[in-house]
């Protein structure tokens, strides 16, 4: 924003609440603070007053609690003032209207954050992790966002950059000082720490699939024939009437979905129109969309009738069904003839239901909590997550060292070595902010709330 510019916004949300919050971030912010609350002295440093909010007109609008930041020492790295006044919709409107006539602009989305990231108070891995914790709907992704709030990523980038500056030193060395007595040019030290980078910066790249999940949910298909169970099985699960539960076959046309928890992760569950020979033309559309929903599930429920002999399921589904990403659930064990189908899939787990009587229930949750668990590719020790926008920095990052590894292997020239890496130090910097790209900052602030 101008350097002249003071900025406000709503920072709570919109509608009736017991407080609200409004934060402004500016140089006037001082000034205000005098003019709004009519004392002769200035507030004291992060210090809650209590005092009434006096508009231009003289007019007490609320009683308030105000709180001043000095430059340096605020979110922004600005003078900031927050007003905490009563959460009427009314009161908060005639304050935001009353900061506006005396001068301060409103906000745009994400603009306090970006200030703070433009301020150095925060690199721009942490200044996503804002708005990744204000969105986060799981313990897991809440987590991970408050590790990478707390600067787990930039500590990552800046030691893979430490260790790729070393490794360019070693090279730049024999660039720079060609006739002076240094040892022997030993290529087999960079080659080893370059070859180590790669596999870190590989790994770093896989955990933007377990980013993906975390902040969208893991998708998970229920799959099976016409009335296996499937419709009571998601209602049963998500404690809602999500999907008709009818003895007529084909009832679910088209897939339904819910969002729900098993243990710290959030699932997009899916009831799926059931697999068989379609007797319309609509009923075989929900059958193909259950298909295609299939090529992007990451879990699958296979429900069978266990008193009726097993499905025969499509090959593109069949392949995608694996012992890490699919239960089978053996439902109607309450009915006389239920057999055990242990022999359908055997390498898939089982587990027996009665959705009726809600009898396996916990079972379920336990083996599909353990299979999320083992399955997913989870940080290593140092809890590191990156999301697309870093993996594709990474990614270039990667291209960088395998070619420098591959110029140093052939033994070209370690001028044309050292210029993929100062590329390679150049895309792992972008992952924090080390970047002058405007269109890129806009396009990530956009995404943010107003007032963060």
């Amino acid at each position: 924003m101008p350097a002249n510019d003071t900025i406000v916004a709503l920072s709570s949300p919109a509608g009736e609440s017991a407080i609200a919050l409004i934060r402004l971030s500016g140089p006037a912010c001082a000034e205000l603070a005098l003019a709004i609350t009519q004392r002769s002295k200035p507030l004291k440093k992060r210090f809650a007053h209590f005092a009434n909010y006096t508009d231009q007109q003289g007019v007490q609008v609320d009683e308030c609690v105000f709180t001043f930041f000095a430059e340096g020492q605020s979110f922004t790295g600005e003078a900031m003032l927050e007003i905490a006044p009563h959460g009427n919709p009314l009161i908060v409107q005639k304050i935001l209207t009353d900061l506006m006539a005396r001068g301060c602009r409103p906000a745009e989305p994400g603009e306090f954050t970006r200030t703070a990231f433009m301020n150095g108070r925060m690199d721009l891995s942490q200044a996503e992790a804002v708005s990744d914790l204000i969105r986060a709907r799981s313990d897991r992704s809440l987590e991970v966002a408050q590790r990478q709030l707390h600067g787990s990523v930039g500590r990552k980038m800046s030691e893979l950059t430490e260790r790729l500056l070393s490794v360019m030193a070693h090279l730049e060395a024999y660039i720079d000082f060609p006739e002076e007595d240094l040892p022997g040019e030993d290529q087999a030290g960079p080659a080893s720490e370059l070859r180590q980078l790669i596999v870190e910066i590989r790994d770093l790249i896989e955990t933007q699939r377990y980013s993906a999940l975390l902040h969208e949910g893991i998708k998970t298909l229920i799959i099976g024939e016409p009335n296996v169970g499937k419709s009571s099985l998601i209602n049963a699960l998500t404690g809602a009437d999500r999907s008709i539960v009818s003895d007529i076959p084909g009832t679910t046309r088209d897939y339904i979905s819910a969002f729900m928890m098993v243990g710290p992760w959030r699932i997009e569950i899916l009831d799926t129109a059931g697999l068989h020979e379609a007797g319309d033309k609509i009923e075989q559309l929900g059958i193909d969309h259950t298909i295609e929903q299939a090529e992007t599930a990451d879990f699958f429920l296979l429900v069978l009738d266990a008193t009726a002999p097993c499905p025969t399921l499509p090959e593109s589904l069949l392949e995608r069904l694996t012992p890490a990403n699919t239960i089978v659930i053996e439902n109607k064990t309450d009915l006389a003839g239920a057999a055990e189908r242990g022999d359908f899939l055997p390498g898939l787990q089982h587990v027996r239901t009665s959705l009726l009587e809600r009898k396996g229930l916990a079972e379920l949750r336990e083996v599909w909590l353990q299979s999320i668990d083992a399955s997913l590719t989870q940080p290593q020790g140092d809890g590191v997550v990156v999301n697309a926008r870093h993996a594709a920095s990474l990614g270039e990052a990667l291209t960088a060292l395998e070619l420098a590894l591959t110029k140093l292997r052939d033994g070209e020239l370690s001028e044309l070595i050292a210029a993929d890496l100062r590329d390679a130090v150049e895309y792992i910097g972008q992952v924090v902010g080390r970047v002058d790209n405007e269109r890129m900052l806009d396009s990530l602030f956009k995404q943010f709330c107003i007032g963060k």
